[in-house]
């Protein structure tokens, strides 16, 4: 079991905190910020106990240095939340950085700015991770959405900086992994959604052997249908990865393994068309139109698929979201979920944040901000983020050095 934020002696400690701040934005404006709101339990964990606190997160992905992707906004909704200052550093490594970070006193906190602005952290690059390290006495990973990346602030800088504890969020997204991976109920139900297959076909093909029914929607649902056969017209398809998509639905049934593809979408010309929006079959659409919602008889099937479910894991919407008459599939999907008896799990912060709009948050079992992390884990593999947090011994720690 691994080391808890809650074991560590925090006084007078100076804690790197690993935080996901990577949200939506709207030029300079948080359209979500459940990311953020999800890890301040364990900063003011810290800062209430004795400790300071150098936060560090990506944004995007800028290459180099890219005013675009300031953590300036963050720091300005950490301030609302906290009720506290919350200075920006304008470098995330280097001198400023270093003393900044030694002049904290216990119960302040300091923002780094965006760790991808150097390119040494996607590379997990020893001497950055070094670098990291210096700014900060034991090290808080709460990022468990980005626990899967083999990058500096994840797993390279915990060579040079111990304790390695997770946060509370990181602890609660273990916990339900462990409740789904350990005996889950059967029926064992994954549904996905989102816009690239590219993201999630090798999960999809390792996970096959784990589950026992897959229900595809939203725009990585075509690649499969065309996998089939069927005409997709003018939705998104990627054509190089239909053989893999082919052999997947040979392997699941040959395992006599359901998937589930749609029947029926809400298709029009473009996102935006508001004249011309019309239901189709799935194997069927026209070639100047475009499928951007699962349609009603996709959500009969489904949820007839889902009514006997023990556990059900949801990443995805089911449809372009953002766009409101291309929502309501991904909307109903949820209120069908909320009903389901057994353990339901939404990972990933498009699919959480529909579940939110739809306003059945509150009847989930488990709702993670993590996407492909918590999809990876569900195979079985072992997270870089997680392996390399410190053991758990039973005694608090102050201090441990590699």
């Amino acid at each position: 079991m691994k080391l808890c934020i809650a074991q560590l002696d925090l006084r007078g400690k100076r804690i790197f905190l690993r935080a996901d701040f990577n949200v939506p934005l709207s030029r300079d404006e948080i359209t979500d910020d459940a990311r953020i709101r999800a890890m301040i339990p364990t900063l003011e964990h810290c800062l209430t106990n004795g400790a300071s606190v150098v936060m560090g997160s990506h944004l995007g992905r800028p290459v180099g240095r890219d005013a675009r992707y300031s953590l300036k906004p963050i720091a300005f909704r950490l301030e609302e939340l906290l009720g506290r200052p919350v200075p920006l550093a304008p470098d995330c490594v280097g001198p400023t950085a270093e003393k900044l970070a030694a002049t904290l006193e216990p119960g302040h906190c300091l923002l780094l700015e965006n760790l991808r602005f150097h390119a040494e952290e996607t590379a997990n690059e020893a001497g950055f991770a070094q670098a990291l390290a210096r700014l900060a006495d034991c090290y808080v990973n709460d990022a468990f959405s980005v626990s899967h990346r083999v990058h500096a602030s994840v797993g390279g800088i915990t060579r040079f900086l111990r304790p390695a504890a997770a946060g509370f969020l990181m602890q609660r997204e273990l916990i339900a992994l462990a409740r789904v991976l350990s005996q889950p109920r059967r029926p064992l139900v994954l549904i996905l959604g989102g816009a690239r297959v590219s993201d999630k076909l090798g999960i999809i093909r390792n996970l096959v052997p784990h589950v026992d029914r897959l229900l595809i929607g939203g725009a990585m649902a075509f690649t499969f249908l065309k996998a089939l056969g069927c005409e997709t017209g003018f939705s998104p398809v990627e054509p190089k990865l239909i053989p893999m998509a082919k052999t997947i639905l040979d392997d699941a049934r040959a395992r006599g393994m359901q998937v589930m593809l749609p029947e029926d979408v809400i298709a029009a010309t473009y996102p935006g068309d508001r004249h011309r929006i019309v239901t189709v079959p799935a194997e069927r659409i026209p070639l100047a139109l475009a499928g951007f919602d699962i349609g009603p008889a996709t959500l009969i099937r489904f949820r007839d698929a889902l009514r006997d479910a023990g556990t059900v894991v949801w990443n995805g919407p089911m449809g372009m979201v953002e766009q409101p008459p291309f929502a309501s599939g991904t909307a109903e999907l949820a209120k069908i979920v909320a009903d389901c008896s057994g353990l339901t799990v939404a990972a990933g912060g498009d699919t959480v944040a529909a579940i939110q709009r739809a306003g059945v948050a509150d009847q989930l079992g488990y709702l993670s901000t993590s996407g492909v992390a918590f999809l990876e884990a569900l195979e079985g593999r072992e997270l870089p983020g997680v392996a390399a947090l410190s053991e758990m011994t039973g005694q608090p720690l102050a201090e441990e050095r590699p």
